[in-house]
């Protein structure tokens, strides 16, 4: 135990020797982990805290589903080119939104929990289909088991990307604050990447570590978390540098990796001007905000583009030799290949694939003859030739 911790940590660690079930436990750690102070003496503590964290939440998932055991839970089928749900605490304006983005008829009112499970519908914006998921409201406490909150954020988890609505006539920081800690309990990192770490398991050959002057930290303290994971014989190659609690993530596979924005809604309400300049001022620097009125229909077209982006995805146009591009175009995540292209066509193309002609932004010149791992941007018109 450092000698330097401050008087709330330790009354968070006494918290947390006191603590009957596990959703106590999660908070005094959480408390304790907040408290810590940073530097290099208690980099070790607040590794051993997060690790302890990562266990509990498992303990937690593990407990929960025993309690549903066939009871009920959500579950929303993937349609279109991603999946998108508008995720925000209780009577935001979430299903006002989603019948203007997409034209689903949903019940809208005045109260919370109008919507009760997850609602889905689709937007079609750029000649593309998007899938949008209205899911029922978060409330503090729902990665904990509260109002459902689980089955709702195993919901949340499943999607592609989230878009946080937010009311603008209601403290902004305060509903922000509830949601990202719900999200953190619930083990899905928002605006921020899985670390650069390859982990290749094998049947035996001990630990090679590939990188390891990236790892800034103690070696031991690496060593001891990949016994505690039960890998003892595995390639690891470290991509670029990272501490301690960051190779704790990487190795954490129930952490979940999701781009989000926000959709600040009731911009027309008494005092929105303020809360949304609070909102931006707070964490406009780590998410694109996008100011709305769902119920009078402003900018709807400027939230209808942040979500495309939002998505991901490239559109890509076919062609056959001598006729013009096939419409509609292919949806494709960004950084794919010509050879995806050719998969999504028909199976045979990829087999007997030859080259193919390319016409775009990804290409010097119209027509220009690649390969089949040729990276393509959007709006590019693909000829593909095989054998």
């Amino acid at each position: 135990m450092p000698t330097n911790v401050t008087a709330e940590y330790l009354a968070a660690e006494e918290e947390y020797r006191n603590a009957k079930t596990i959703a106590e436990k999660i908070k005094a750690l959480e408390k304790m982990y907040a408290t810590v102070p940073k530097h290099k003496g208690t980099e070790k503590l607040r590794l051993q805290i997060k690790r302890r964290l990562a266990e509990l939440r498992k303990e937690l998932e593990k407990q929960q589903a025993q309690r549903k055991g066939g009871g009920y839970s959500f579950s929303v089928k993937k349609e279109g080119a991603a999946q998108i749900v508008l995720a925000g605490l209780p009577n935001v304006g979430k299903s006002s939104l989603l019948r203007r983005l997409t034209g689903v008829d949903t019940d809208v009112a005045d109260y919370p929990f109008t919507t009760v499970e997850p609602i889905p519908g689709m937007m079609k914006h750029n000649d593309v289909q998007i899938q949008l998921v209205e899911v029922p409201g978060l409330v503090e406490g729902a990665s904990l088991g509260k109002g459902m909150g689980t089955q709702l954020l195993a919901v949340i988890r499943n999607a592609d990307a989230i878009a946080i609505v937010i009311d603008l006539s209601q403290d902004p920081i305060r509903q922000m604050e509830i949601i990202l800690k719900e999200f953190e309990r619930a083990g899905i990192k928002i605006n921020k990447r899985r670390p650069r770490i390859e982990i290749k398991k094998m049947p035996y050959g001990g630990i090679v570590i590939n990188g390891q002057e990236n790892i800034k930290g103690d070696i031991e303290e690496v060593m001891k978390m990949l016994r505690e994971e039960k890998i003892h014989s595995a390639e690891i190659t470290v991509k670029e540098p990272v501490t301690l609690e960051e190779f704790a993530d990487a190795l954490d596979e129930s952490l979940v990796w999701r781009r989000a924005i926000i959709i600040a809604n009731k911009g027309d309400a008494p005092g929105s001007r303020e809360n949304y300049e609070k909102l931006v001022r707070e964490y406009g620097n780590r998410f694109k905000i996008v100011p709305v009125s769902a119920k009078k229909g402003i900018n709807i077209d400027a939230v209808k583009d942040a979500l495309y982006e939002l998505a991901g995805i490239i559109r890509v146009f076919t062609k056959s030799p001598g006729e013009e591009p096939a419409y509609p175009p292919i949806a494709l995540r960004k950084g794919a290949t010509v050879l995806d292209v050719a998969k999504r066509i028909h199976k045979d193309f990829a087999k007997k694939f030859k080259y193919a002609r390319v016409w775009g932004k990804s290409v010097k010149f119209p027509g220009q003859r690649v390969g089949a791992d040729h990276v393509l941007e959007d709006g590019d018109i693909v000829e593909i030739h095989a054998r």
